[in-house]
């Protein structure tokens, strides 16, 4: 359905957070070249191989699915213990809080991940960071699966879903490697897919293993193989895509051809060591945050989508498995809507969004579209969000066939993409050279409220019934769903008294 993308997808992507930053780095060191000159400044020549985003169009197509996938697997695993909780109760004799901490501490490693897989990423390149962390994460669904209590498991998910967050920051910043801005916009929509798509199958397949009567443990052994497969694809088939570190190791081999020790790259004349860029980086995105109203009301109304999805896991079952009496198979095949929703988003982003914003372009041409044209998108689908989760209330009823309450997801999985859509690149126009901190900051509070909202969401169902419940969601996304339209209207006067906004040269294009 960016940080991460998103974010945080994923989105915050998830996610996506980390992709603009790469963006600023080559920008920079492109006007560092036009403006200073240097003959042993080493760069990519004209046409040259070895620079990704001249790579064949399979090739290209196939990283853009491969990091898609790397999300999918990450995402996937958040998720995937929700129905587990039941039994981690019984067999531990453990509160449902407690189980439900399965879910909440991996996506707490969402908040750390990518603050720390983003930067590293940019100083050592991108396949080293892939490699590492996700043989680590692998290790611990070993940690997982062999565990003789409740404390290991929490333990071991928390470090897992830190590890997981590496694709999270780093797939989105892969695609923007590889492809340039103008045909980055179809890649990124349908890469989106993958951070909202991994929680909704999650269920399914943990929904059976408790249906098939196995171990839990099965589970877990599950998400080891898929780390695994995953794990050997990076090391066979993703090769490094960084620029700044490829032509390091083009530099590398002309000084080593030639004897000439002059010869270098842009990344090995920075002279900030790796512990001032993490300082930087961890301390910028939330001086940011809090000195920007747009981007504190922006961040709160994703971080309240991105939360509800995790809501969800905690809703469904007291609607379907305990309502309708479903068993936990069936109960999780009630999640696809979701997925299936974001697939629809995609080809409405594809189809019909992303063509009126490229004649927009033409018409603005050679100045840059207003941000707030991107707002369009979430104008668009933020109302609809609110009225899935009324639909979903009034549809929970036992005597109603499930059929009902069910297709809302469709409908909610589709509002949540192209919010986070329009958003994100809401947001990347706005801020540009300060992006890549704006939505780390956003990864960072979404994925909090991603790891809140399962702990208190059983409860506020069986205390106020499905139907009040998610009535009482619908209000509050009806309250928020104001945002995008004040900011429509309001924007250019905000950017215009902004620190961070440039309002003079705004960008004509970003990666959606």
């Amino acid at each position: 359905m960016a940080d991460s993308a998103r974010a945080s997808f994923q989105t915050a992507s998830t996610h996506i957070q980390s992709e603009e930053s790469n963006k600023e780095d080559a920008s920079t060191t492109a006007l560092d070249i036009k403006s200073n000159p240097d003959p042993y400044l080493v760069r990519f020549d004209e046409g040259d191989p070895a620079n990704p985003k001249n790579w064949s169009f399979s090739k290209k197509w196939y990283l853009t699915l491969a990091a898609g996938l790397l999300v999918l697997n990450a995402t996937f695993s958040s998720s995937t213990p929700a129905a587990l909780v039941p039994t981690f109760i019984n067999e531990f004799g453990i509160s449902q809080e407690v189980g439900t901490l399965t879910v909440s501490l991996f996506v707490c490693g969402y908040c750390v991940g990518p603050l720390i897989w983003g930067p590293l990423s940019e100083q050592y390149g991108r396949r080293p960071i892939f490699i590492i962390s996700f043989f680590i994460y692998m290790c611990f669904q070993i940690g997982c699966a062999l565990s003789q209590n409740i404390t290991s498991i929490l333990i071991f998910r928390f470090l897992g879903g830190t590890f997981a967050a590496a694709p999270l920051a780093n797939s989105g910043a892969l695609i923007s490697d590889i492809w340039d801005a103008k045909e980055r916009g179809t890649a990124l929509a349908i890469f989106t897919v993958a951070p909202f798509a991994g929680p909704g199958i999650g269920p399914v397949v943990s929904g059976y293993v408790v249906l098939a009567g196995i171990s839990w443990r099965w589970l877990f052994w599950i998400l080891t193989i898929f780390a695994g497969v995953c794990w050997l694809q990076i090391v066979f088939t993703i090769p490094e895509t960084y620029s700044p570190v490829l032509l390091a190791k083009k530099a590398k081999e002309i000084r080593k051809r030639t004897g000439d020790e002059r010869y270098h790259a842009a990344i090995e004349s920075q002279k900030m060591t790796l512990s001032q860029r993490l300082e930087t980086i961890l301390a910028r995105p939330f001086k940011i945050l809090f000195r920007e109203p747009m981007l504190i009301a922006l961040t709160l109304y994703m971080s309240f989508v991105y939360g509800c999805i995790y809501l969800l896991f905690e809703a469904y079952p007291v609607v379907f498995t305990k309502g309708h009496n479903l068993n936990a198979g069936v109960s999780g095949l009630m999640f696809l809507p979701l997925p299936i929703g974001g697939f629809l988003a995609v080809a409405t982003y594809i189809l019909f969004f992303n063509p009126q914003y490229e004649r927009k372009a033409q018409e603005c041409a050679p100045n840059p579209v207003p941000p707030e044209f991107r707002l369009r998108v979430a104008m668009l689908s933020a109302p609809f969000f609110a009225i899935s989760f009324f639909w979903f209330a009034w549809t929970s009823f036992p005597s109603l066939p499930i059929w009902a309450p069910m297709m809302s997801g469709a409908l909610l999985g589709w509002s949540i993409c192209l919010i986070f859509l329009a958003l994100f690149n809401y947001v990347i126009d706005v801020y540009l050279v300060v992006a890549a901190s704006a939505l780390a900051a956003i990864t960072v509070v979404r994925s909090l409220f991603g790891a809140v909202f399962p702990l208190f969401a059983t409860q506020m169902y069986d205390g106020l019934g499905p139907e009040w419940a998610s009535t009482l969601v619908g209000c509050i996304a009806l309250i928020m769903m104001p945002i995008p339209f004040v900011l429509s209207r309001y924007g250019p006067i905000l950017r215009l008294k902004s620190k961070y906004a440039p309002s003079d040269s705004l960008p004509s294009s970003s990666p959606a």
